[in-house]
């Protein structure tokens, strides 16, 4: 017989991440009539890392609470006896979770960017980004986005509300990245892709700047791409969209179908914001298949601390973000204050760790443990394999291999009763009760 490690989180329960009493896989015929079957014959994408986003808020947060309790926060994300987290992203430039809207040149007209610096993040942001790279032992995947270029770069003349970039600083908007990437560098934390930019569809009361599918298109063929190259900075990835799932196959279609444009670009980021909308990213897989999907950024809007809901959102979307070729997951905020901030246009949001920076408290939110259950048995490198539920709508589930062998299961119970299934495999079969309102990973070789 072979052995099943599990580990569960549920509801009303105290189990947050418990392991429970190990099952066994064994030839019985006998099953219960829902079933979840592993397939190791089918092999999908392969999986490359979990994590959340630096962010000014989230540093300053994070520099507001005692040595002990920033010690207790980058265990907690950056060790594997957290979440193991191992690929995160950052802001070029100010986004809403900063203290207010800045840019690395502020000087009107700077073509050559001669007055370019970095070092407002030198305060806050760099340092919690490098502390948490030397809790990971040094290895941690960094992806940059820009929300919005300089306020003189903009036809709108601001950062926030919109506005497009003006075509006589296309190239030094290109360049703009290239010298923060070296001046990342220089501070010595590795920059390994960016995103063009963040939510480019998007007019928002905050840092935001407008991309057409074409604009974004041209801009990177033309541009970004090249400007790169030129740099020696062509192992940089470029994630295009960074968007919305509703239309992440209309803005591939546009940018891929370029050849010469989709010859710098990585993968498509996207987000959650606009729902449901899965089948978009398989449809993007199946007219690219040679480019990669990344999931950038999800929150829960407004601080819901003790919702179960939040971690069930994060569950939902995982599972099925995976099940529709995507290889990386990352959330947004590491951590926010007690009012989900700070935030220079009071956006306000949740996090997978709150910090009570008045009381010096780490609060855990069900996010947390939900992430926890795929980020701390995944390792970079496994591969999806096949796994179908036969009770879709109740049970939602997804599997991995691991570089190891090890075989990683993720089952979710979202509704109010008992669920008992079936695990098969090709190693044989054993009963599995999944708890009401439960999300458990099973493991075994």
């Amino acid at each position: 017989m072979i052995r099943v490690e599990r580990f569960q989180t549920a509801k009303n329960t105290g189990d947050r991440l418990n392991k429970k009493q190990p099952l066994y896989l064994s030839a019985s015929e006998k099953q219960a009539g829902v079933t979840v079957e592993i397939d190791p014959r089918k092999s999908y994408q392969v999986y490359e890392g979990f994590g959340g986003a630096f962010t000014e808020a989230a540093a300053d947060t994070f520099y507001k609470m005692s040595q002990e309790k920033r010690r207790e926060i980058l265990d907690a994300y950056f060790t594997e006896a957290g979440l193991n987290y191992t690929f995160c992203r950052t802001h070029i430039n100010s986004c809403d979770f900063a203290l207010g809207n800045y840019a690395y040149d502020e000087v009107e007209g700077d073509e050559a960017l001669e007055h370019f610096t970095i070092e407002r993040d030198r305060k806050l942001l760099l340092p919690m980004i490098k502390e948490a790279i030397a809790h990971r032992g040094g290895r941690l995947r960094l992806l940059a986005s820009p929300w919005s270029p300089p306020y003189w770069m903009k036809t709108n003349g601001e950062m926030n509300h919109g506005g497009k970039l003006k075509n006589e600083y296309r190239k030094s908007w290109a360049r703009y990245y290239a010298k923060y990437i070296k001046a990342y560098a220089e501070e010595g934390v590795a920059i390994w892709g960016i995103s063009v930019q963040n939510e480019p569809d998007a007019v928002q009361t905050w840092d935001s700047c407008i991309y057409s599918h074409e604009e974004e298109r041209d801009f990177v063929r033309d541009y970004l791409g090249p400007t790169l190259k030129e740099e020696g900075l062509e192992d940089i990835k470029i994630i295009v969209w960074d968007h919305n799932t509703d239309q992440v196959y209309d803005r591939a279609k546009v940018i891929l179908e370029d050849e010469a444009c989709a010859a710098y670009v990585w993968g498509v980021g996207f987000h959650w914001y606009s729902g449901d909308q899965f089948e978009n990213l398989s449809k993007t897989h199946e007219a690219f298949p040679d480019k990669k999907l990344l999931f950038t950024e999800g929150c829960q809007e407004g601080l819901h601390v003790e919702s179960w809901d939040v971690g069930e959102r994060y569950g939902h979307n995982i599972i099925n973000d995976f099940n529709n070729w995507t290889v990386g997951w990352i959330d947004w905020n590491l951590v926010l204050n007690e009012i989900g901030g700070p935030n220079h246009v009071e956006n306000y949001c949740d996090a997978p760790v709150v910090a009570d920076t008045r009381t010096d408290e780490v609060i855990y939110e069900s996010s947390y443990y939900y992430i926890g259950h795929f980020s701390k048995y995944l390792v970079p490198g496994a591969v999806r394999i096949g796994c179908r539920c036969s009770m879709e709508g109740k049970l939602e589930a997804t599997a991995f291999k691991n570089p190891d062998g090890t075989i990683v299961v993720v089952v979710m119970n979202s509704g109010d009763s008992d669920i008992e299934y079936t695990l098969k495999s090709d190693k044989g079969s054993v009963e599995v009760e999944a708890p009401a309102r439960s999300i458990v990973t099973l493991l075994y070789e």
